[in-house]
């Protein structure tokens, strides 16, 4: 559900805020999102400060620039399908960071689900390099905030996510003033995308992202990522207007396999596969003939 609900983000922006400043709007998206999740728990920050500020400015100031940049330099379904790379980047940050090396299978469906990326990427769109370099370390910030979130100790989900995004927002502030000045009034047009972003997009998506990295891990949580592209796309043919060929549709596709493959378990073994339950493995009479004329010796030390 979190990575649906972000893949709406573009669509947002192009519907009803593509008129405001994406610095601007990401302070209105974090910082009253933080103060409502405040308001339902009003607690002190669960981490250190110094870890807290980290992660707000990673997970959430630095982020959600990024973020507004390629939204706005680039089609929906073009930036929406970049974060489909967060499972390499994730095992990537891992390998590097604590050298836990990826098993070959998860890198083969996350570099499915990459292919599959790249056939989304529709080849006559503009593809702005600053906007798609945006994508990407956004990506990469979120990837390094998911594996901190899960190696922290915290209980509390709701505050986590209310301080990270209320600090991460009181970052965006001075930032925004001084690349694109004051903030403007906000019009009527943009408050029904404004509710969207701050309401479910943001308080409840973090909130859900921060408990289900908790719950389930950073990388069973950047393979779901996988359906923010899908999202993205569905949204921009259905509400922006954007198209697709064939070749956008077999990456869809792609995408979908790599994601139900990642959620099948592995085939045991011969080692793992025990006999059924309620019944013995008969013993070998030649092992049980062996064994009685040639018993073992035991040494104690």
């Amino acid at each position: 559900l979190v990575p649906m609900l972000w893949g709406s983000t573009y669509a947002a922006v192009s519907l009803f805020l593509q008129d405001m400043s994406p610095y601007w709007v990401a302070v209105w998206r974090a910082l009253p999102a933080g103060l409502v999740l405040l308001l339902i728990r009003p607690k002190l920050p669960p981490l250190s400060w110094s870890r807290m500020t980290l992660l707000s400015f990673c997970n959430i100031a630095a982020f959600f620039v990024l973020l507004f940049i390629a939204a706005y330099r680039l089609p929906g379904s073009v930036a929406g399908t970049l974060g489909a790379t967060m499972p390499l980047q994730m095992m990537l940050l891992q390998w590097l960071g604590e050298g836990k090396k990826p098993d070959p299978r998860s890198v083969a469906l996350a570099v499915l689900g990459l292919i599959g990326v790249g056939l989304l990427l529709n080849p006559s769109a503009d593809l702005d390099p600053i906007g798609t370099l945006a994508a990407l370390a956004g990506t990469a910030l979120v990837s390094q905030s998911a594996i901190w979130m899960k190696r922290w100790p915290v209980n509390d989900a709701l505050s986590f996510a209310a301080w990270q995004l209320v600090l991460g927002g009181m970052m965006l502030i001075p930032f925004a003033w001084f690349v694109a000045g004051a903030p403007v009034a906000l019009s009527v047009d943009a408050i029904p995308g404004l509710l969207w972003l701050v309401l479910l997009n943001t308080a409840f998506g973090y909130w859900a992202w921060v408990r289900s990295v908790k719950k389930l891990g950073p990388n069973v949580m950047s393979m779901f990522s996988l359906m923010n592209p899908v999202t993205a796309v569905l949204l921009g043919i259905g509400l922006v207007g954007e198209s697709l060929g064939l070749m956008q549709w077999a990456g869809i596709g792609l995408i979908l396999m790599a994601l139900l493959l990642m959620k099948k378990p592995a085939k045991p073994t011969r080692t793992d596969v025990s006999a059924p339950d309620g019944q013995q493995e008969k013993p070998d009479p030649e092992k049980v003939s062996h064994q009685q004329s040639h018993p073992s010796v035991s040494v104690r030390h």
